[in-house]
């Protein structure tokens, strides 16, 4: 265990014990998280959000795992929707509709190909 010498180090410590335990409960699942901070928000992230949770239960989805989160920071790309397939990287995607969204989740979280006219580089 390591020693504990500040606040910081007992910080450091929490962070790290979280970021595991999120990968445990997360490894094999896809992952789509929707920035719902005030700038997402007043942006159409929870009509973004509404869009993927009906897909998810239109089409019977599972092994999906959605998350909303607060500001992603990248304020003039909201709403920010992240997409991480299981051993693969995080995707950014800015200024998500409803329609895009739709998009997003067929092509992307079911089919496995990024859609890059959506995709936030950097």
């Amino acid at each position: 265990m390591p020693s504990v010498k500040s606040l910081d180090d007992l910080k450091k410590i929490r962070e790290d014990a979280l970021k595991k335990q999120q990968l445990k409960e997360t490894s094999g699942k896809t992952e789509v998280i929707v920035g719902m901070g005030t700038v997402g928000i007043a942006a159409g992230a929870r009509e973004t959000l509404k869009a993927i949770l009906d897909i998810i239960e239109k089409d019977n989805l599972s092994d999906i795992i959605i998350r909303q989160t607060g500001n992603i920071g990248l304020d003039s790309y909201e709403p920010i929707v992240q997409v991480i397939l299981p051993g693969e990287e995080k995707v950014s995607y800015g200024k998500v509709n409803p329609e895009m969204a739709r998009r997003i989740m067929k092509e992307h979280v079911l089919g496995g190909e990024i859609v890059k006219d959506f995709q936030i580089e950097g």
